[in-house]
């Protein structure tokens, strides 16, 4: 029988992919339907899981701060510092399940009304991040964290920390809570000392705890350190004295500050009242304010040797020129008066006794416009520069519109302001025979801004004056300085209001120097409004001069050059 089926090798080939294909078809869809199980598995059945796990660990960036800079005194003592502390944070939401007796304990540990934390955590039940205490001791944080809240955390940051308190406190100024300085050389110099934070990237768990460190992105830089010319000792002894000044007299103020007066750097400028920079809850903002620098007044007759200066490096008199005031002096219908009748004075008299007639008299022979490049020259109406912030620039009025009598009262110092730190600055021109310093808060050796105002045969001469103010024929006895020369000025100058000048209100100043030949400290001193019965220069500013002047030299170690001084002490005592 013949056999007709096909049995060609082609045939069976394709039967045999035709079993392959199937075979491959069933395995795909296996694998899919395991995929889609798979898939619901994840995404249905355990999707909270999953949620969690993700939250649990979270890839951040997180800033590293940075250590800001120390401020130094010259002698490289601490004057602002930064320490570690921690500050504690909640997350609300976790810590609500926490026992409220523990919660009340940590209320108390950290001095927070009791029912303030539960108050918080109901305000908003969703929150996650609350800070309850910033910048707290890390052994207090410590005592927080044994209590093992759920939700309650801690994490590391930097305290500013004044170890002189209210000695510097004005100078120096404070930072606020997040460490960026707010007042005094803290905000003047914030970009230096801040630093440039740095940062990571970490792992965070769900409590937003750090578990792992990834990388470091980049370095923290530390801010620089200042270091001032601030003799934290002369510093100190300023600020005792001119607080006992101040309370002595029941006086509104005082101010006060010592110059180098070779190079014009600012060893000492103290206020009263003051404040403490590392407790400064409730401080009203006048208090903080730095009035050696910021608040100007009319400098009275401390401005008179600057004014015998200019007559007699002019030319319009000389050291034995006579000036017949006899009390009174009539300018138009206006009258200087002196506070006695003098009569006839040689020009070191008129020093000594602080006339103002005497000054009047020097001024009128003087064009207006020179006097007033005099005092422009010794920086009144023209910043001090001292680099701190808020300096005060003070007033002189244009000489084009001075009448007579202004040229009068512009030589007793009325009709132009300063601060104690113009003053003091003035005063380098008579101290360094005739060269005007510029004045620096930051530790220098030597000053490249100078300016030469008098000559310096005229700058020995006025100093030799106004040695005799603090005779016992002078206005200033008080300023006396055991052991050593000194030459000074006293200013009794009435307050101006918007009503006119106070007649019982007064600014009681003086300004001086020492030794006398070769001075190496000048200190100005400023009390506002005594009103325990003294209100002159001499007697209330005087003796602040005087024990400041007495210590600072000893602490320079500067020789006493006049023994025949010494007994004064006892005799004050």
């Amino acid at each position: 029988m013949l056999d007709f089926r096909d049995r060609s090798p082609a045939k069976k080939a394709n039967n045999d992919f035709s079993g392959r294909r199937k075979f491959l078809i069933s395995l795909m869809m296996v694998f899919m339907f395991v995929l889609v199980v798979r898939a619901v598995y994840l995404q249905v059945i355990t999707k909270d899981f999953l949620i969690h796990q993700g939250d649990m660990r979270q890839i951040d960036k997180v800033s590293v701060s940075a250590y800001r800079g120390v401020i130094l005194d010259r002698q490289g003592e601490p004057l602002a510092i930064s320490t570690p502390v921690e500050s504690i944070w909640i997350n609300p939401k976790e810590l609500r399940a926490s026992k409220e007796d523990s919660i009340k304990a940590m209320e108390k540990l950290l001095g927070l009304p009791n029912g303030k934390i539960i108050e918080w955590i109901k305000e908003d039940p969703r929150r996650q991040f609350l800070y309850i205490a910033r910048r707290v001791d890390p052994q207090l944080a410590q005592r927080v964290k044994e209590l093992k809240l759920m939700g309650v955390y801690a994490e590391r940051e930097f305290k500013r920390f004044y170890p002189t308190g209210g000695v510097s406190g004005h100078l120096v100024g404070f930072t606020d809570i997040n460490d960026i300085g707010q007042t005094g050389l803290e905000y003047g110099y914030e970009k230096m000392l801040r630093g440039t934070p740095g940062s990571k990237r970490v792992i965070r768990d769900g409590n937003r705890r750090i578990i792992e460190d990834i990388e470091n992105i980049s370095e923290p830089v530390s801010g620089k350190n200042l270091e001032l010319s601030i003799d934290q000792r002369i510093q100190y002894l300023a600020y005792k004295e001119l607080q006992v000044a101040v309370n002595e007299n029941k006086a509104k103020s005082g101010a006060l500050v010592v110059l180098d007066a070779k190079n014009g750097e600012i060893l000492a400028a103290v206020n009263q009242p003051s404040y403490n920079p590392n407790t400064r809850n409730n401080l009203k903002e006048g208090l903080y304010r730095n009035r050696a620098f910021t608040e100007v007044f009319e400098p009275g007759s401390t401005v008179k040797p600057f004014v015998v200066a200019a007559a007699l490096d002019g030319g319009y008199i000389t050291p034995n020129s006579m000036f017949v005031t006899n009390g009174t002096f009539a300018i138009g219908h206006n009258v200087v008066t002196d506070t006695h009748n003098y009569g006839t004075m040689d020009t070191t008299k008129v020093i000594s006794k602080s006339s103002n007639i005497g000054v009047t008299m020097m001024s009128l022979k003087m064009p207006p416009k020179y006097l007033y490049d005099i005092y422009h020259q010794l920086g009144f109406g023209v910043s001090a520069a001292s680099g701190f912030p808020g300096e005060a620039i003070g007033v002189i009025k244009d000489y084009k519109k001075w009448r007579d009598f202004d040229r009068a009262t512009m030589a007793f110092g009325y009709g132009l302001n300063s601060s104690v730190l113009q003053l003091a600055r003035a005063y380098t021109a008579l101290a360094d025979d005739g060269i005007l310093h510029s004045v620096s808060l930051l530790k220098r050796e030597d000053d490249d801004d100078t300016v030469r105002v008098f000559s310096a045969k005229t700058a020995k001469t006025v100093r030799k004056m106004m040695e005799t103010v603090l005779s016992k024929d002078g206005t200033a006895f008080e300023a006396v300085v055991p052991g050593y020369s000194a030459a000074g000025k006293t200013g009794t100058a009435k307050k101006a209001t918007a009503h006119g000048y106070k007649e019982k209100n007064y600014f009681a100043i003086f300004s001086g120097m020492a030794p006398v030949e070769n001075p190496r400290l000048i200190i100005a001193v400023m009390i506002d409004e005594p009103s325990a019965g003294n209100y002159y220069g001499g007697l209330v500013a005087a003796p602040v001069f005087s024990k400041v002047m007495a210590g600072a030299l000893r602490i320079l170690e500067v020789a006493p050059d006049k023994l025949d001084t010494m007994p004064v002490l006892l005799t004050r005592k």
